[in-house]
């Protein structure tokens, strides 16, 4: 037999299990997915939007590979850093240890004021209102009125969506209370998104900038003479550009004829900017008070350059959606530049030789790229190395029950009846609050309702 160790439960671990799982080159495989949280599904639960419900309900087709009977759940057990379990021991119980951890953190600005209070990046507030146990529930007041986002990617997105979508609209998803109360109470009025590069280079999907178009009571607004300055949206029809660019500038189009009209103050307004570096965030009373942007403009080479003009833009709230980035797990090497983990097709590398039975699969294999379905090739190839190397690793130790040793180390996993008893305990809770399941957001609350006990 051989025993496999899965070092996160987000789509990069469980595809990586469900290769595991598919192949035929070894009989008789376990898998044991580990996570530090007590929940399952990672960004999937506490990444995507809650009014994206097709995209949540992948978490079915997750499901149906952690309740494999070849397959353990671990929630609740920390890998590595303090109070973790070190790499090298969780090594000594596994013939193999696949590491998809993806890119925890987020990318900063680097200007002056980013620390400011009222100053965010996009990732806590998507872990705000998706209820991340690290997050404090309470963490947005939203007093602000003007917010900007900076960024033109799908998170940049989301959080614009999110924060002119008015709360009876997210009361039928599993936003937790604290959360859904703050967004009803928002005094937000205008959202202003804002890429430093032109609109044929922003990195959204098309179907997420048409949501922004669908949401009731909100205007969106488009500078047409920003959309000029790209070559690409006045290119004749026969040159060649990806099909989502064509896409994305003919919906920016569509958009920019609508000019400046007077908003209602009743309704939101999300303006999409472009060719806007911040240069520094504003401040006033000791809060941010706006944003700083150089104007740019294409350089002719695919990039863009500073004209040397500058604008100032009112901001009480700033969040910052300019990517993610992979953190260093102590124990296993780490490429800083890069953010990731030094591989080669999936084998962990140390001083550049593949150390035996260390594998890395998902973002911190290859950065934080792609859609989720982009992690299942992703996951193949590193399993494709794994049972590469399987008669060698079936020689190694490994233990005959990992889980009776991870609590005789005095850790306490939330196995997968844990997580159905959270499960049912969000159920019961957004019954009581008149609507679906409601997600509990904070630790004591999850590991109480995991054990059965009163939060």
């Amino acid at each position: 037999m051989l025993r496999v160790a899965v070092v996160g439960s987000g789509p990069s671990g469980v595809y990586t299990a469900q290769a595991l799982l598919n192949q035929s080159l070894v009989p008789e495989v376990r898998v044991h997915v580990l996570d530090r949280l007590p929940t399952p599904y990672g960004l999937v639960r506490y990444g995507v939007a809650p009014d994206h419900e097709k995209i949540k309900s992948l978490q079915n087709s997750l499901r149906a590979v952690l309740e494999d009977e070849r397959v353990t759940f671990v929630g609740h057990v920390q890998i590595g850093g303090p109070g973790g379990v070190p790499p090298a021991r969780l090594a000594g119980l596994y013939h193999a240890v696949v590491y998809c951890v993806g890119a925890a953190a987020d990318r900063p600005l680097a200007v002056p004021g980013e620390d400011l209070p009222g100053s965010w990046s996009a990732t806590r507030f998507v872990s705000w209102y998706s209820a991340h146990p690290d997050t404090a529930p309470d963490g947005f007041a939203l007093e602000a009125r003007s917010a900007v986002v900076i960024g033109v990617g799908n998170v940049a997105v989301d959080v614009a969506r999110i924060l002119a979508r008015g709360a009876d609209e997210l009361r039928a998803t599993d936003v937790p209370r604290a959360a859904l109360g703050a967004l009803a109470g928002s005094r937000v009025r205008e959202v202003l998104v804002a890429g430093r590069r032109g609109p044929s280079q922003a990195r959204f999907t098309t179907k997420e900038l048409r949501e922004l178009g669908a949401l009731p009571g909100a205007r969106i607004t488009v500078d047409p003479a920003e959309l000029a300055l790209d070559p690409a949206y006045a290119a004749p029809d026969g040159l060649p550009l990806p099909a989502v660019v064509r896409r994305n500038l003919e919906v920016l189009r569509g958009w920019s004829a609508y000019g400046e009209p007077a908003v209602p103050d009743a309704v939101r307004r999300i303006r999409l900017r472009f060719f806007l570096r911040p240069v520094e965030l504003l401040e006033r009373g000791g809060r941010v008070a706006g944003v700083r942007f150089a104007r740019t403009a294409p350089d002719g080479a695919g990039g863009v350059r500073d004209t040397g003009a500058y604008e100032n833009v009112e901001a009480q709230l700033v969040l910052r959606a300019v990517g993610y980035r992979g953190v260093e797990l102590p124990g296993l090497p780490f490429d800083p530049v890069r953010g990731t983990v030094p591989h080669e097709a999936g084998r962990v590398l140390r001083d550049g030789a593949p150390s035996p039975g260390e594998y890395v699969a998902g973002w911190i294999k290859r950065g934080p790229t792609g859609v989720i379905g982009s992690n299942r090739s992703c996951a193949k190839e590193t399993v494709a190395s794994l049972l590469e190397d399987a008669p060698l690793l079936a020689r190694r130790a490994a233990a005959d029950d990992p889980l009776a040793v991870l609590r005789a180390w005095g850790l306490r996993p939330v196995e997968w009846d844990g997580w159905l008893s959270i499960e049912r305990a969000e159920a019961e809770l957004g019954r009581s609050l008149g609507r679906g399941p409601v997600k509990i957001p904070d630790w004591r609350g999850l590991l109480a309702a995991a054990r059965g006990e009163e939060g």
